[in-house]
């Protein structure tokens, strides 16, 4: 079996600078320019979005497109969205395409940085928002690359719905439970058990013996 490593970080507890990261972001506009190549994604998915009447579902971060299949069939009457950025992982369904659609799932390749903008500027409401990326980014000097101490926090927040976010690194469970009441939102979080694994990431990381976290969110209230 393909045993992995348990995530190492050399930040010792809570990030220091968290607080004066998030709200400095919350208080602040993200003016990053928009790509030309998700703008044009995008385009694509705002009719299949317009047209669909029910339930948003968007898995960020989608990976190879596991948990987003995973996740049409639980929801079957949910329009679900999968979003990656890597041509690596989505090529077994894309197939050097940017867009692929078979009834209500969809996938695609985008930068979520700027589709979160997009989705938020064209008033999407989601019913569920998941984050299943299970290690980003330990290292303490990269705490702005973690999505909640990214400038891009308050588009994430704005789209509203369930966000549920899993990790086998506690500290980041943690720190996003703290961003997200330091913006208000109640949330809840701790281990994860007795639930359905969504990735591969989180199937290798159990069958090596790690522990699993998540939280969760109600950003529609």
């Amino acid at each position: 079996m393909d045993r992995s490593r348990a995530p190492y970080s050399n930040q010792a507890g809570p990030h220091p600078d968290l607080e004066n990261v998030v709200r400095r972001h919350l208080q602040s506009e993200y003016l990053r320019p928009i790509s030309a190549t998700t703008r044009e994604v995008f385009e694509r998915l705002w009719p299949c979005v317009e047209q669909h009447d029910g339930a948003l579902i968007l898995d960020a971060g989608c990976g190879n497109g596991h948990s987003s299949t995973i996740l049409a069939e639980r929801f079957p009457q949910a329009l679900v969205i999968g979003v990656d950025k890597s041509p690596r992982r989505l090529q077994g369904h894309l197939d050097g395409q940017p867009f692929m659609r078979r009834d209500k799932l969809i996938l695609c390749r985008a930068n979520l940085l700027d589709l979160w903008r997009l989705a938020v500027d064209a008033g999407w409401h989601l019913t569920r928002h998941y984050l299943l990326y299970p290690n980003p980014w330990p290292k303490k000097r990269h705490l702005q690359r973690r999505w909640y101490g990214h400038a891009v926090l308050p588009a994430i927040l704005a789209l509203g719905g369930q966000l549920e976010v899993r990790s086998n690194w506690q500290e980041y469970i943690h720190e996003f439970a703290t961003a997200l009441r330091l913006a208000g939102c109640h949330c809840d979080h701790g281990l994860l058990q007795g639930e359905t694994v969504l990735t591969p990431f989180e199937t290798k990381y159990h069958n090596s013996g790690h522990p699993l976290y998540y939280c969760r969110c109600d950003l529609s209230t």
